[in-house]
């Protein structure tokens, strides 16, 4: 990999933290005013459509591609009910926490994750096997827990707790989606299987808001809340599943969850600027070290893409 390439990778890398970092904010605060089943509708909606127009002027050759193979249809349905079930217990579980909380729950779905991917993927075994990697995750993983550990405690409560359950089952099953994501990829572009799983997924939601009939409950909604969950949709499925997606194809699932440990600080960062929040000492001291630990990480990584890129152009 050259050195451009390397800069792009960084960008991308970086860029989506800093969007993930203000779409947690944006996620809690719409998760308060609409039911999960009608949140998740509109969102995935709103974001599958646009993208759906990208797709059918640039990638319609993948397009046909996907109508013609029932198989592909098949895995990204299975994608679209894993995403539906992520979706529908992580936005639940921000409605009882805070977006700082659903942040930081990254951190618990690290290892199992990497472990899972590592089983297989002889890639990411290989990743996973170097010292400086594993070296970096812990030093990251430790300097998350300081944060967490050290941070206000405003939500203490069965409330608080419910809603951790709903996080840990939605990382839980995060990782399998991201199984699927990586082998799915080999196949199709990034931004046809955002698309189709946004598509699918907003359509199961729609579904059950229309038979539990929380559907209605959207008539009685400012339209400039409305249109702003929509922007929100489209903003959400940009970052959390496009840019997502590309990061897991292009650098793998490893390095993925290793950049999730940074999201957590830039949601702090935001939260600071915008929402008047405060980081006390031992925080500033955690956000140091989860600093310096995926810097570690994600270096051992570029040094064996451009192992690969030598060996690959011999």
């Amino acid at each position: 990999m050259d050195k451009t390439m390397m800069n792009n990778e960084n960008m991308i890398r970086l860029s989506y933290i800093m969007l993930m970092g203000l779409g947690f904010p944006i996620m809690r605060f719409m998760s308060i005013h609409f039911d999960t089943l009608n949140n998740n509708a509109v969102r995935f909606l709103s974001g599958g459509l646009v993208f759906l127009f990208i797709c059918l002027f640039k990638y319609r050759y993948e397009v046909y591609k996907l109508i013609k193979n029932p198989t592909l249809i098949l895995n990204l349905l299975i994608l679209a009910v894993f995403m539906t079930a992520n979706m529908y217990f992580f936005i639940t579980g921000l409605k009882y926490t805070s977006a700082l909380a659903g942040s930081i729950f990254g951190i618990l779905a690290m290892p199992v994750a990497i472990i899972m991917a590592a089983i297989f993927f002889a890639d990411e075994r290989c990743r996973v096997r170097q010292k400086h990697f594993y070296s970096g995750s812990l030093l990251a993983i430790f300097g998350s827990l300081i944060f967490v550990f050290y941070g206000k405690q405003a939500h203490n409560g069965s409330d608080f707790f419910v809603g951790s359950l709903f996080l840990t089952l939605a990382i839980f099953i995060q990782s399998i989606q991201n199984l699927l994501v990586k082998n799915i990829s080999k196949t199709l572009s990034i931004l046809v299987i955002s698309t189709s799983t946004a598509i699918l997924s907003g359509c199961i939601y729609l579904i059950f808001a229309v038979k539990t009939g929380v559907i209605f409950q959207l008539q009685d909604v400012q339209i400039g809340l409305l249109l702003g969950l929509g922007i929100a949709g489209i903003y959400g499925m940009l970052t959390g599943m496009l840019f997502a997606f590309y990061i897991i194809q292009k650098q793998g699932i490893a390095i993925f969850n290793v950049i999730q440990l940074m999201i957590p600080l830039a949601t702090a960062v935001i939260g600071y600027f915008v929402l008047d929040e405060t980081l006390n000492l031992y925080q500033a001291i955690g956000c140091i070290i989860v600093v310096l630990g995926c810097v570690l990480a994600l270096k051992t990584s570029n040094k064996q893409d451009r192992i690969k890129g030598l060996s690959t152009s011999k």
